[in-house]
């Protein structure tokens, strides 16, 4: 089995790991350019971590993990935003250690609470499968407005 390596994307360096989520995530659509400056941002100001995993030096692999201040717990979370691995390359160690690589900054980030939301059965036996427990009572509601 080939090495997985997990790095942290510097702002100056998320062209690769960002053209694999708009491949995967968006159709191929590019990212806005207001919003690429915003990620930058975040990336800078070390509220948003990109970790690439690459094998045999090519991206197969993006976590977006965003911290954020919660009140209730009195101390940083942490969530994964965006989780994905090209389908050829999964159950190839490249998922687990993306959230390898998750656990290790949260711990450098003294974050104990990091929390995904998932959309299928396959990506919730994944998570349960490295540790990861369903929040009981927890539901997600969303709202869209216009701009």
């Amino acid at each position: 089995m080939a090495l997985v390596e997990v790095t942290i994307a510097p702002a100056t360096e998320l062209a690769e790991p960002l053209a694999l989520l708009e491949e995967s995530l968006r159709d191929g659509e590019a990212l806005p350019d207001a919003f690429l400056g915003q990620l930058r941002e975040a990336v800078e100001a070390e509220n948003l971590d990109v970790l690439a995993a690459r094998m045999e030096g090519r991206v197969v692999g993006v976590a977006v993990l965003a911290y954020h201040l919660n009140v209730s717990a009195g101390r940083l979370s942490a969530s994964i935003e965006d989780l994905y691995v090209r389908p050829e390359k999964r159950r190839r160690g490249v998922g687990r250690a993306l959230l390898e690589a998750v656990a290790e900054r949260c711990r450098t980030r003294g974050v104990s609470y990091v929390e995904a939301q998932v959309e299928d059965e396959e990506a919730a036996a994944f998570y349960a499968a490295l540790g990861y427990k369903p929040e009981p009572g927890v539901r997600v509601f969303s709202r869209s407005y216009a701009l």
